[in-house]
């Protein structure tokens, strides 16, 4: 009878046990993730990338944000000019190579003795003649200089491409090998592959094909590893330069999510 008892009792508390055991694990919730991952969309990815832009200090990024500002209307990017025309005034050592480079957002933007002279790099050699071509004759072995450029491909020819939509824009002409454009752009394409890692110079392609209103022949698989290659805090590419892809990135994302036959010119004009 006592072996009984004891048995009735312990399961008594046993039972006890489990009523109060189950709804504990019924409540449990496991831990959760820092950050639950969310679907990237096209206005998202642009929206992130507007604010991590703005507010930059890096001078060829406010002239790329008053090109975004003029074309597309992003109001945030309206004073880039204004902080551009400020660090000029703060960095006096760079100034000559900056007023050249402020013609893309002035095109009366005046030159001082000696400005020129500071253009030495070979990508700057390639796209500053372009920039003033309306202004100043064409060095005489420039299309030997396209042509070599091109032919060297990686960013040699993103700039040959970045040159000759400048020339178009000037209203300028420069005589190029028969099928010299669009070899141009077949090459362009070529640069982007179908590896999943998006890297500075393939949004550069893409990019400046948009510009030059050749944008159907960047595929839209592209685009969509360019969404979800974008950092968390809206930008591309890694922190050093992480200013120059983010600005391609916006800028091809753009293009694509406002389409239309025609667009402002990327260089200002009256």
């Amino acid at each position: 009878m006592k072996f009984r008892v004891l048995l009735f009792a312990f399961c008594i508390i046993a039972l006890c046990s489990l009523l109060v055991i189950l709804p504990l694990q019924l409540l449990y919730i496991p831990d959760l993730p820092a950050e639950i991952p969310t679907e990237r969309d096209l206005p998202t990815a642009i929206t992130n990338a507007v604010n991590f832009l703005n507010g930059s200090h890096e001078p060829h990024t406010l002239l790329w944000l008053d090109v975004i500002h003029r074309r597309f209307g992003i109001t945030a990017f309206a004073d880039a000019l204004q902080r551009y025309d400020q660090i000029i005034n703060e960095r006096p050592e760079q100034a000559p190579m900056l007023r050249v480079f402020r013609r893309i957002a002035d095109y009366d933007n005046p030159l001082y003795v000696g400005d020129l002279q500071a253009v030495v790099v070979d990508l700057d050699l390639i796209t500053v003649p372009a920039l003033y071509s309306d202004r100043l004759e064409l060095p005489n072995d420039y299309p030997a200089m396209l042509d070599k450029a091109a032919n060297q491909g990686g960013y040699l020819l993103t700039h040959v491409l970045l040159a000759w939509i400048w020339i178009q824009e000037n209203g300028c002409e420069v005589s190029l090998p028969d099928g010299f454009i669009e070899d141009l752009y077949h090459d362009t394409v070529a640069i982007i592959d179908d590896d999943p890692v998006v890297d500075d110079l393939e949004l550069e392609a893409a990019a400046f094909l948009y510009l030059a209103g050749q944008g159907t022949l960047v595929n839209d698989s592209f685009i969509e590893r360019v969404i979800a290659a974008q950092n968390i805090d809206g930008s591309w590419g890694d922190k050093s330069h992480s200013w120059h892809t983010t600005i391609l990135g916006l800028l091809l994302l753009l293009h694509v999510e406002f389409p239309v036959d025609s667009y402002p010119p990327t260089l200002a004009h009256p």
